[in-house]
């Protein structure tokens, strides 16, 4: 297998930045998100991978909202959080 390469993605919207790691594997490469393990990708080159794990973090980050999002209004509804004051 060949040497890992770590590139930064700066994420604007969250103001994040998160470490990509690429490695050559056969006839592509294969990439993943160090800060958030559900992001995996393969492409033919280095520029279409990063460019799939940066749209692929962007949407597993949107996702990752929406469901603590809808957890935390479960949460209210259900009296949850009826017992913390601020």
């Amino acid at each position: 297998m060949e040497k890992i390469q770590s590139f930064k993605i700066h994420d604007r919207e969250y103001e994040t930045t998160y470490t990509a790691n690429i490695q050559e594997n056969g006839d592509g490469w294969i990439g993943w998100i160090e800060e958030h393990p559900k992001v995996k990708c393969q492409d033919t080159t280095i520029d279409a991978l990063l460019k799939s794990l940066e749209h692929t973090l962007y949407e597993t980050l949107e996702a990752d909202w929406k469901a603590w999002d809808k957890q935390l209004e479960e949460d209210i509804k259900a009296g949850k959080l009826d017992k913390i004051s601020f």
